[in-house]
This record gives C-alpha cells, sequence and structure tokens, in this order.
C-alpha cells in the first residue's frame, strides 16, 4: 500500500504516517511548517520531507490513499491535484476505522477527560499484557508514538475527539469510528466556531450514539446532568452503563481507591475529575476481561498524561503544576482538585485564554465562577494572539466581569506575566499553569528552576 500524507506533521497525522511506516506501508508526505517533536520522529523513520512545501507532483496515479490533514486548506494544490486524479481520500480518523474495521473499537469521547481516560485504558491493558492497537492524544511514558496499528490486534483503543474530521469532511471525528465499546465523560460547550449553539454541540454526542454498533456498549458520567439526558433518551440495541465517583480517600495530599474489599490502592493523581475518568477506565477494562482488583494495582501506578496536572517541581510545602486546561469545564475541575488535594495551601492559578472559543467574547460569560475558589486568579491573553485570529481585543475589566472576579490580575504581555511569576512565593501554596498554548513562549522549565530557589 502506498499512502501519501497532506499536512503531515500534524500530532495525529505524524504518528499515524509512523505507525503505517511501521505497518509495511509506502509513505510519503508534504506540509508547508513542520516543528518538533515531529520532525525529529519522522526524520527517524526516514519519512520526513525533504523540505517544506506543497508539491502537486508528489500526487501521482500510484497512490492508493490521501491522508489530509486539518491544517491543509480546501485550495490545498497537492488535495486539488488528488480530486483532479480521481484518488480515495481519507481524513485521519477515516483511515483509522479503514484500517481496524475488522477489530473490537473502544472509542473515548467527552468535552473533558478523553485523553487521560485513554491513557489509563491503555496503562492497564498494557500491564495486564494484552495486545491492542491505540490512537490517543499525548505521549506517554513507555509507549513510543501515539497511534499503534497492526494486523494481529484484535482490538483498538481510539481518543473521540468531536471536532471536524477534516476540511472536506465536516463530520465529528468520533462519528467516523463506528465504536463497538463506548465512554461518554461529559458535556460541556466547546468549539464554538464550528457549533455556535450548545443545542448543535450536544447533538454531536446524540448522533455519536447512533454511530455504536448493534449490541455495543456505552459507559457515561451519570452526574453531567446534560449527558445523562442524552443518553436515557436514546433509543436503540446498546446497553448503558452510568458510572459516578468511585470510593476513596484522601490522607495527607495522597488520593487512594477503595475496593469492595476493603483494600486501598495509593493513587499518584488526584481530583475528582480524575477518579470519575479512572472509573470509566475501570468499566471499560473489565468489559476487555480485566478485572476490578488487577485494574487497581496497576492503575496505581498511572503518573498521568502529559501536559494533565503535570507536576513541574514539588517541595514539602508547595508544588508548581501545568496542565491542559483551557475550556471552562476542565479549568473548574483542574482547580477544584488541586483546592481539595491541598486544602491548606495558598492557591495561585494562572490560565491562558487561548483558544478561539476561549477568546470570543460572547462565550466569555461561560467561564463566570471558575475561578472563584483560587485565592490569587490570574488571566493571561498574549495581544499576539488576538492579531493572529483576526479577533478585536478586549479590556482587561471584560474579563474580569466575564469571571465574576473583581481582584482577578490580568496581562497580555509574555514579559510583565514572566516578572510576575517570578517574584511569586510557593512556600505553603500550589502554583497552577494552565494553557493549551505556551504562555507566549515562557520557559516554564526555568522559571521553575528560579522559583525552587527561592524555597
Amino acid at each position: 500500500m502506498r499512502v501519501h500524507f497532506i499536512a503531515i506533521g500534524g500530532s495525529a497525522m505524524h504518528n499515524l504516517a509512523i505507525a503505517l511506516h511501521k505497518k509495511g506501508f509506502a509513505v510519503s508526505g508534504s506540509d508547508d511548517v513542520l516543528f518538533e517533536p515531529s520532525v525529529s520522529r519522522l526524520s527517524k523513520h526516514g519519512i520526513l520531507p525533504r523540505q517544506n512545501g506543497w508539491y502537486p507532483e508528489k500526487v501521482t496515479t500510484d497512490i492508493d490513499a490521501i491522508i489530509l490533514g486539518m491544517h491543509a486548506r480546501i485550495d490545498n494544490p497537492e488535495l486539488l491535484k488528488a480530486q483532479q486524479l480521481g484518488l480515495k481520500i481519507y481524513s485521519y480518523p477515516e483511515y483509522i476505522y479503514e484500517q481496524s474495521k475488522d477489530k473490537i473499537r473502544v472509542v473515548i469521547g467527552g468535552s473533558h477527560g478523553k485523553t487521560t481516560i485513554t491513557s489509563m485504558i491503555l496503562h492497564v491493558l498494557k500491564a495486564a499484557g494484552l495486545d491492542f492497537d491505540y490512537m490517543v492524544g499525548a505521549q506517554l511514558e513507555g509507549f513510543d508514538t501515539m497511534v499503534k496499528l497492526t494486523a494481529e490486534a484484535p482490538v483498538i483503543v481510539i481518543e473521540g475527539d468531536e471536532y471536524l474530521a477534516s476540511p472536506i469532511d465536516r463530520r465529528p471525528k468520533f462519528h467516523l469510528y463506528k465504536a463497538n465499546i463506548a465512554v461518554l465523560s461529559g458535556i460541556a460547550w466547546d468549539h464554538i466556531n464550528v457549533f455556535p449553539t450548545f443545542e448543535g454541540y450536544t447533538q454531536q454526542f446524540s448522533i455519536f450514539l447512533d454511530t455504536i454498533q448493534p449490541g455495543g456498549t456505552v459507559a457515561y458520567c451519570a452526574a453531567d446532568k446534560v449527558l445523562k439526558r442524552v443518553v436515557e433518551q436514546k433509543i436503540g440495541d446498546i446497553k448503558k452503563i452510568p458510572y459516578n465517583l468511585p470510593l476513596h480517600e484522601i490522607d495527607h495530599g495522597v488520593t487512594s481507591l477503595i475496593a469492595a474489599d476493603g483494600t486501598k490502592y495509593p493513587l499518584q493523581i488526584f481530583g475528582d475529575h480524575n477518579l470519575m475518568n479512572a472509573e470509566a477506565a475501570r468499566l471499560i477494562c473489565e468489559q476487555l476481561g480485566v478485572e476490578t482488583n488487577a485494574f487497581y494495582k496497576a492503575i496505581s501506578t498511572f503518573k498521568g498524561a502529559a501536559r494533565r496536572l503535570e507536576v513541574l517541581a514539588h517541595t514539602p510545602t508547595g508544588n508548581i503544576y501545568k496542565d491542559f486546561a483551557h475550556s471552562p469545564s476542565k479549568l473548574t475541575a483542574t482547580i477544584h482538585a488541586v483546592k481539595t488535594q491541598f486544602p491548606g495551601r495558598k492557591l495561585i492559578a494562572l490560565i491562558e485564554l487561548h483558544t478561539f472559543s476561549s477568546l470570543n467574547k460572547d462565550f466569555l460569560s461561560e467561564y463566570a465562577g471558575t475561578m472563584d475558589i483560587a485565592d490569587d486568579a490570574i488571566v493571561f491573553i498574549d495581544k499576539h494572539t488576538f492579531e493572529q485570529k483576526k479577533m478585536e481585543p478586549y479590556p482587561a475589566e471584560t474579563v474580569k466581569q466575564a469571571f465574576l472576579r473583581s481582584d482577578m490580575i490580568m496581562f497580555n504581555q509574555s514579559a510583565e506575566l514572566l516578572k510576575y511569576l517570578e517574584n511569586i512565593d510557593i512556600s505553603n501554596a500550589n502554583l497552577l499553569l494552565m494553557s493549551s498554548g505556551n504562555f507566549g513562549g515562557i520557559d516554564l522549565g526555568k522559571l521553575t528552576e528560579k522559583l525552587l530557589q527561592k524555597t
């Protein structure tokens, strides 16, 4: 099989390219901009494009499949050439289904927790010695790539994003996998550039339930009232398994799961949202033959997915965390987790508003109350982000009113933010840095070192 990737440098795209290369496919690709780690990874496997840019001459009739990334535009010259030649064009979720249609497909969906739940399942299945393929949205310890596709594995575990599949396929990715077993972690409005109403966004999860194969199973968070209503209203030949918080305790900053026989399993993660994630993962692993106590034993060694409450520094009296949280629901869950785990410590919480949804002035009110329990609340919006997204900037007062927090501190230049952060005292305090961006290029490693020198 010969496949060509248009926009090969994307996170999912370059990992899929590597997976197919390992499977014995002839892989080529193009991209106008390539960054690390995709450059090093593609180069290691000999499939890095020789130069950046789009080259229609690469697209020839002997190509079996074109895989189109979301980064490409509809007028991409290689895409136009492929259409002219009548080649088969797939989005990457379509092609993952194509490569896994004879497997048991486990799809993890929901507005939040997808990466963590998927990562937990992979961690436990690996510990159990089971053979499986996967696609996950973060680099995991113990896994070389974010995508694995083989001919032999009977199961594939897929993180199911609700964003669009490709520039020419406006269906949400998770609609394309046709799950046999599924998780829905919750519904919280996101991607308003594609789903401008909450009702339209919610409808995508209802449609997802329709794509679950007859006789299939869905585990869903019963604590989410919107999700609960959507699932319970759905009529069809699928098994519905609700889940809630599992039995647990917090002792001296360590959370433990408590099994039915009373055995306690200390975790390296914490927070109600992560406990919910673990319960979802347990139910799925149970469907795949892993017993509960074996799951608890394995999950006790799970360190978390990259950038999900990742510990940058730890001292006896204070921690520094980096987290991917950016949407209102994720922000609330992450702040609540840290404050609940360390109630006696001051919590300094910083959020960078970076995505189209989070910066949209009409959406901003969705953040009301999300930072209430943080002792110090800081918002950073890089002024260049407004320019890049061609959005009209707004003053700090607009942000404070939206968050309903008059004492909020606001920055729009990374140099000023860095100066402020360098003067923070983390004695008996936790610093929580949340963003799907990079805080205007601030080196968090150097910042951490500087703060540790003061303790």
